[in-house]
């Protein structure tokens, strides 16, 4: 061998040390288990899941720029296969399987909890509806299932919950209580408080509010979660803070109208039309005239200073 094979050898042996140690020092991925009731991505329908654990699985372009995933899906269950479904060639291409149980999906078919984190999504499916236009999405059992694993083997990882915990303010309390109970994180939101805004608006932290109002569109079940959740993320910025919520007041058809044009909550006028003001795609014509049937509540909230409407 020659002096000059010998030194490339060398240096060579020298950069690939150098790229161990630095991979060696990179923190391995954490390992997600995700848990759904579908996965499907097309014109007609691009499921919960999709939007959520697909950015898991192939990172995300927030103002044009990629950013990979920092965790690692590993296990999958899913509650139903349309005849779209992609969740089964997700798996196939990315390498893991999907399990028939979610104990299987978060103990990787073994006995021990092998996971770091869980991520479930449910919304989307075929799943039945109750008088109230409520589409009673299981997730409530879906974490039932989870938590039958954490029982099992005495460990717990952190939950993230797509949306609301559940239809119901009875399983809805109980999902929370599990969660305190057996100590671990359960988040439960969507991506609607830190969205792109349009235009620009970013409320000062405790700033004075009298009055706030928030519009809304489509299904009340689904969208009326994404209303609420953009009201609360901008009136928590108020002085005084998360102070809570003193009452609520169901309101709905002809009814809206009326409270809206009473001598005490005439102020919800001039913040109504602000609003519409707002939206570039609004109808012409009254609001009463386009909104047939409008679902709107108006909650009194108080704060360490005075109680204030919002709506």
């Amino acid at each position: 061998m020659s002096n000059e094979q010998s030194s490339i050898s060398r240096c060579g042996f020298i950069a690939l040390g150098a790229a161990a140690t630095m991979a060696q020092a990179q923190p391995a991925k954490k390992k997600v288990a995700a848990i759904f009731t579908m996965y499907t991505d097309g014109p007609r329908l691009k499921s919960h899941a999709a939007v959520i654990i697909g950015r898991l699985l192939n990172g995300y372009f927030p103002n044009g720029v990629k950013i990979a995933p920092r965790t690692q899906v590993v296990s999958m269950y899913t509650d139903q296969f349309p005849e779209n479904d992609l969740s089964r060639g997700l798996a196939k291409g990315h390498g893991f399987p999907i399990y028939p149980t979610i104990k299987d999906a978060m103990t990787l078919g073994g006995d021990d909890l092998a996971v770091d984190a869980v991520c479930f999504v449910d919304e989307h499916g075929d799943y039945p509806w109750n008088q109230r236009g409520q589409h009673l999405y299981p997730r409530y059992e879906l974490l039932e299932g989870i938590v039958e694993v954490f029982r099992r083997t005495g460990k717990t990882v952190p939950v993230f919950c797509d949306k609301h915990f559940s239809y119901s303010w009875l399983k809805s309390k109980e999902m929370y209580r599990l969660s305190k109970e057996l100590g671990f994180p359960l988040m439960a939101r969507s991506s609607i408080p830190v969205t792109v805004r349009s235009p620009e608006l970013e409320i000062p932290c405790n700033a004075e509010m009298e009055n706030a109002l928030m519009l809304g569109y489509g299904g009340l079940d689904a969208y009326g979660f994404h209303t609420l959740e953009s009201l609360q993320c901008m009136v928590e910025r108020r002085a005084g803070g998360e102070t809570g919520i003193e009452s609520v007041e169901w309101l709905e058809s002809d009814a809206v109208w009326r409270w809206r044009d009473s001598d005490k909550d005439r102020w919800s006028i001039l913040l109504l039309r602000a609003a519409f003001a707002r939206n570039r795609s609004v109808k012409e014509g009254r609001p009463e005239d386009n909104a047939r049937n409008p679902w709107p509540s108006c909650s009194t909230t108080r704060t360490a200073f005075k109680p204030w409407p919002t709506c």
